[in-house]
């Protein structure tokens, strides 16, 4: 998704449950605003929100939706009902942070987690990011040991990709890029009761 310079994307995440609040406090350590969606009412969890950061904001699904980026922080199985909220997610990106771990593979028709999901987001752009570390680790802040955290992307888009490794930057996170999603999409999925290679793969890149 290309952006005029003058542009900036705006950021949402659906979920707030251990993972969605660990990546809320991504974007709130640098000063970054985005909001926060369930389905549930907002103001169930506005105090939570506002306690992470003063640019955590609690909003609807169907205003969360409206972001440039959205950040998929629920439960596998509900990612198709995120994926109701628009007709159509085109000139969107869709970053899966989901595991389909204890999913039958059958249920995903032969398919990579990551390209069953992008099959629900219609005209979408979908990045596979941010599921290999556990939300403790995704919690903390990722200078470490004069170093940065690794996560690690992919997706079948490449314009979509290196704005989310754009932002992974900014974030503070060193991205590693995989190639595509039926490549790298496998090195870093939950399938089955199997999962991926470089699930919790703890990596600190050195400059």
């Amino acid at each position: 998704m290309s952006k005029s310079e003058n542009k900036v994307a705006s950021y949402a995440i659906i979920g707030f449950g251990k993972i969605g609040q660990a990546l809320a406090g991504a974007f709130a350590r640098k000063g970054i605003e985005v909001s926060v969606a369930t389905t549930r009412d907002p103001e169930s969890f506005a105090s939570d929100a506002a306690a992470i950061g003063p640019g955590i904001i609690s909003t609807t699904l169907t205003e969360a939706v409206k972001a440039d980026v959205i950040f998929l922080a629920v439960r596998f199985e509900s990612h198709s009902d995120v994926a109701k909220a628009l007709p159509n997610w085109q000139g969107k990106i869709v970053v899966d942070v989901t595991n389909a771990y204890g999913v039958p593979p059958e249920k995903l028709g032969g398919l990579p987690s990551a390209k069953h999901v992008a099959q629900a987001f219609t005209g979408g752009k979908l990045v596979k990011g941010f599921n290999h570390l556990g939300a403790a680790i995704l919690n903390q802040d990722p200078a470490v040991h004069g170093g940065r955290r690794v996560v690690f992307l992919a997706s079948d888009d490449d314009d979509a990709a290196a704005e989310i490794g754009k932002l992974a930057e900014t974030l503070g996170f060193a991205p590693i890029k995989l190639g595509s999603l039926s490549e790298g999409g496998l090195l870093v999925q939950a399938h089955g009761n199997t999962w991926g290679k470089l699930i919790f793969q703890d990596l600190i890149k050195f400059n």
